[in-house]
């Protein structure tokens, strides 16, 4: 089955999926399916289901699961806290973390945050996306953009944050062994200014790291610093 489909909808052996006219456009206008064809459903709660296409039509159809090949794997409990960029680029970071295994995406405004709004429907779609090209059966939460301070204000004690901190020239040796639910926070392209940076030092769940001796861009820093998490503390080991 080299179609994937994620789908909002209960999935079983021998449930029927209804289309919507975008999905019907999709396995029968775009890729040219009928029916009997096969397609993997998954909708990030009832794992990966081999599928059938029982009817095909312009504005809907519908998808009969067979069996279950696959349950749901989830990512480890990672959150990547990023302030959104250019359009391209934030849409890239959504698409990383949550090929990479982000639980939770959320776009945070700092003081020097260059953009400051989101879709947050279509970068969802963008994680949903990314979820059904990299085989993955869970699709992480896209937030709403939301103030860092307010963010600080209710943040769980018992989840540390990994401040990729341009100003240090140390790296991983803070994160081994550190195990639990975690954060990752990627500036803005300015940097942080120096109250919020004060205010992140002063939390107790806060872990500074650097990300090497060069400065990186938003975009890269947020694949650098979920493949230094994930290589540490995550699920590629």
């Amino acid at each position: 089955m080299k179609i994937r489909l994620f789908v909002d909808a209960p999935l079983s052996d021998g449930a029927e999926v209804a289309l919507n006219e975008g999905q019907a456009h999709y396995l029968f206008g775009v890729m040219r399916l009928a029916a009997g064809a096969e397609v993997a459903l998954f909708n990030g709660r009832d794992g990966e289901f081999r599928s059938v296409v029982g009817h095909a039509g312009k504005r809907g159809g519908t998808l009969i699961c067979a069996e279950r090949k696959r349950p749901l794997q989830l990512p480890p409990d990672l959150w990547l806290l990023f302030a959104p960029i250019k359009k391209a680029r934030t849409d890239f970071i959504v698409e990383k973390a949550a090929e990479m295994g982000a639980s939770r995406i959320v776009p945070v405004q700092t003081r020097f945050t260059n953009s400051e709004r989101i879709r947050q429907d279509r970068l969802q779609a963008h994680a949903v996306e990314a979820a059904e090209q990299c085989g993955g059966t869970y699709v992480p939460e896209v937030t709403d953009l939301i103030q860092l301070d307010r963010l600080l204000a209710d943040w769980p004690s018992d989840r540390r944050i990994m401040w990729c901190d341009e100003t240090l020239v140390t790296a991983r040796s803070a994160l081994e062994g550190a195990t639990g639910p975690w954060a990752i926070l990627i500036g803005p392209e300015g940097g942080f200014a120096e109250p919020e940076q004060a205010r992140l030092r002063s939390m107790p769940q806060v872990v500074p790291v650097s990300l090497g001796p060069r400065i990186l861009r938003a975009d890269t820093a947020a694949v650098a610093a979920m493949a230094l998490w994930q290589s540490l503390l995550g699920d590629w080991g």
